[in-house]
């Protein structure tokens, strides 16, 4: 696969650029399905489903809100047929279809969501002798989507259940709290272990890219939140797959590219003691200008770091200044990051103000990791801050712009975002 320049890119960069086709299983698919015991006789479909529904009424949720499901409702002629079946397929699920599991089982309900790719209906069984209850899913066959589901299950330290007929596909419910909510009632409580859930989402960044799983948006993974001897431990787990292997562009196989992840990123300014509204619009105001977008990145060669047919960056091979030393140090601490943090002593007294030591002068490319390239821009802030503050205050973007890149290159990308997030923020 070849990656599209995101800046080039008629769509939004954190975003799919186009709505995602179903794709069939074609016959070397389902032969590897059948031969690793996938693909297994259902006693309902799909469209048994789809095509029986009588009407259906909108789901709101226990604090009486809208959502984005509809529970479906089934004309007695059918409803038999379907409950039994489902009720089976709970068992395929769960006990590789012991029946004797499931006298005391029911569907409580059945919810159709026709916003999401794949149209999926969410199976409520429930235990009818202790009110207990669980989730699985019926969905259309998508072979973008079964790569997914596979591919979670082979690479990631998670394993998932699921199974094909046909065009019908059954997959488990994945526990946990969506992320959206995780962000907006989880995230700044006293309890949350921000560095451990940190490192854990800078750990899904990595497994999402490896396998190209994309547009993990907050609301397309749970965290799952484990009691721990003293402390709790963190697990972010994708529930969305459709978006495998399909965009051509980085960005979306990463999920701290996702604006809707921002407060994971803004972690590292409040670390810092960063976080008021100046500091936090100076940063991202920042990144806007050095990145184009919450994407970390390397400097490209250009007339300014590079002379006409030389070595590339070897304009900064002896800039003392920087504290480069002759060559390689050009290349070697270019411009990284979201801050372009540039020079071999930034990289020695940065890496060193966020406890990396000596690592980022032995592999610089640390610097375009997420959870450190946000740690590097709030140092590198943190070290300029009063000057910073000085010039906020003076209202002068043009000076706290040059305290950070040292002229005025991408000044009107940094002016355009600290003031519209004025505005937001007002």
């Amino acid at each position: 696969m070849q990656f599209s320049d995101s800046a080039s890119s008629p769509c939004e960069p954190n975003k799919p650029s186009r709505k995602k086709p179903i794709f069939p299983i074609i016959e070397p698919l389902r032969n590897y399905l059948k031969h690793h015991g996938r693909e297994v006789r259902l006693p309902v479909s799909y469209s048994d489903l789809l095509q029986h529904i009588t009407y259906s009424v909108p789901l709101k949720d226990k604090h009486n809100q809208e959502t984005l499901w509809e529970t479906a409702l089934y004309d007695m002629r059918h409803w038999d047929f379907i409950r039994e079946g489902l009720v089976q397929m709970y068992a395929i699920l769960k006990t590789e279809g012991d029946l004797s599991y499931t006298k005391h089982l029911d569907v409580a309900r059945i919810d159709f969501c026709s916003f999401a790719n794949s149209n999926p209906f969410r199976i409520r069984i429930v235990n009818k002798f202790n009110d207990n209850y669980d989730h699985y899913y019926i969905k259309q066959a998508d072979a973008s989507r079964i790569y997914g589901l596979e591919l979670e299950h082979l690479l990631s330290p998670n394993r998932i259940t699921f199974f094909t007929h046909h065009s019908t596909l059954v997959e488990e419910h994945i526990p946990g709290i969506p992320g959206d909510l995780f962000i907006k009632n989880f995230v700044d409580d006293p309890k949350t272990n921000k560095i451990r859930l940190s490192k854990e989402f800078v750990k899904f960044n990595e497994r999402c890219f490896v396998r190209l799983l994309g547009d993990m948006r907050s609301y397309n993974f749970v965290v799952d939140i484990t009691p721990d001897i003293e402390d709790y431990q963190y697990r972010i787990r994708a529930i969305d797959f459709d978006q495998q292997s399909y965009e051509g562009r980085k960005n979306i196989y990463i999920p701290q590219f996702f604006k809707e992840n921002l407060p994971f990123v803004l972690q590292a300014l409040a670390d810092a003691g960063l976080a008021d509204k100046p500091m936090v619009l100076m940063a991202l105001a920042t990144i806007r200008a050095e990145t184009g977008n919450f994407t970390p990145l390397s400097e490209f060669q250009s007339k300014f770091n590079t002379p006409p047919g030389g070595p590339p960056f070897s304009l900064y091979d002896n800039r003392h200044d920087l504290g480069n030393q002759g060559a390689p140090d050009g290349a070697n601490f270019k411009g990284r990051g979201y801050i372009q943090l540039t020079g071999r002593s930034n990289y020695q007294v940065h890496g060193a103000a966020i406890g990396l030591g000596n690592q980022l002068i032995d592999n610089p490319k640390l610097a375009n990791q997420p959870d450190i390239a946000a740690k590097l821009l709030a140092s590198f802030i943190k070290s300029k801050e009063q000057a910073i503050r000085n010039a906020l205050n003076a209202g002068d973007l043009r000076k706290a712009r040059k305290l950070v890149n040292g002229g005025s290159h991408g000044l009107d990308q940094f002016t355009q975002a600290f003031n519209t997030g004025q505005k937001l923020l007002a």
